[in-house]
């Protein structure tokens, strides 16, 4: 009798037991799902964010993987490098790139063809070294010829061509400041630029400002030719196409702040670095007079300057206006105007 009664209350305490089992299951699946939709809703957001922010600051540099960058900076001879490559040396360590000098036998400018692959193999392949900044006194090298997927960033500076050559001229004689007691190689000769024109010596040769157009054009043989109008036109075309940034010496201030805007990761403070430190000029040539104009007369009527000076016009032409797409700041610094640019209507969706 007690046994029938119990009965039926255990039934119902065990039907009892497993709807709060099936609720707490159903509430506990509920929640999981609800758990599930917010990390999805939050993944998409995330998405949606990522998405504008490519579509949006894809033009940021700062965005840019710089890692693996390599700048090849091949220096004209007289032209300021010194002082630039100084500024490079001094923030190296700060902004984590390296500074390797290319240091070529007997201080020839244009490599065989076995060492231009070599060299194009080395510089693309040291990722020990990268991000990297190489500089030395060589001609330009094409490193697309070379099957080379990852070409360098080229930078370099210009000066006016009888400048340079005036300069070069004394340094020989004279030296420098950089390292004043070194002996140059025609020490001791004391004739002037203006009685070396008069006397038309081969040092003051206006072949011999046929220097910066075969910088820029390269290791073809026209390239070392004096006057060749080919070699001109090669050197305009690889300024244009393969050359990051090319300034003038007599801007070189100037040069230095554009690179800081346009390359952070390396020139991050070189601007203030360059103004404030002992870098600014730090190699002077000595005992340096400047020409008369009638000297300056004669070297103009040359083919040769008017060819130099060509191209050099072109690569001031060609800074001025890197420097028009950059803002003045109140400082005297330039900042990036900051311009956008963003991809829209891509198909298919």
């Amino acid at each position: 009798m007690v046994l029938r009664t119990l009965a039926p209350r255990v039934w119902f305490l065990a039907v009892v037991l497993c709807c709060v089992v099936f609720i707490f299951y159903f509430e506990m699946r509920v929640m999981k799902l609800e758990d599930s939709k917010r990390k999805l809703e939050l993944a998409i957001a995330r998405m949606q964010l990522r998405e504008v922010d490519q579509r949006r600051g894809s033009s940021r540099l700062e965005n840019v993987n710089t890692q693996d960058l390599v700048v090849i900076y091949n220096r004209v001879p007289k032209t300021g490098s010194t002082s630039f490559v100084g500024v490079a040396y001094d923030l190296c360590k700060q902004n984590g790139f390296h500074v390797l000098h290319i240091n070529i036998t007997g201080n020839m400018h244009a490599l065989s063809l076995k060492n231009q692959f070599q060299f194009v193999w080395n510089v693309s392949h040291w990722n020990l070294m990268k991000p990297a900044l190489y500089h030395g006194h060589l001609a330009f090298v094409d490193f697309a010829r070379f099957g080379v997927g990852q070409r360098p960033l080229y930078i370099n500076l210009i000066r006016k061509p009888l400048d340079r050559l005036v300069s070069y001229y004394y340094f020989l004689r004279h030296g420098d400041n950089f390292r004043p007691h070194l002996i140059r190689r025609k020490h001791g000769d004391k004739m002037t630029f203006d009685d070396c024109v008069k006397l038309r010596q081969a040092d003051c040769d206006p072949e011999n400002m046929w220097l910066q157009i075969p910088f820029f054009c390269g290791h073809a043989a026209e390239c070392w030719v004096p006057g060749n109008e080919w070699a001109l036109a090669e050197a305009k075309k690889n300024l244009i196409d393969h050359y990051f940034l090319v300034g003038v010496t007599e801007e070189l201030s100037d040069f230095i702040k554009l690179l800081e805007v346009s390359l952070p990761s390396f020139f991050q403070g070189a601007s203030a670095h360059y103004e404030t430190s002992n870098r600014s000029h730090l190699r002077r040539t000595s005992q340096k007079v400047e020409p008369l104009p009638e000297t300056v007369a004669q070297i103009q009527k040359s083919r040769i300057w008017k060819m130099e000076n060509e191209l050099y016009e072109y690569a001031l032409e060609q800074f001025h206006y890197a420097k028009k797409r950059t803002l003045p700041t109140k400082d005297g610094g330039m900042a990036d105007k900051n311009q956008q640019f963003m991809y829209e209507k891509i198909r298919p969706k």
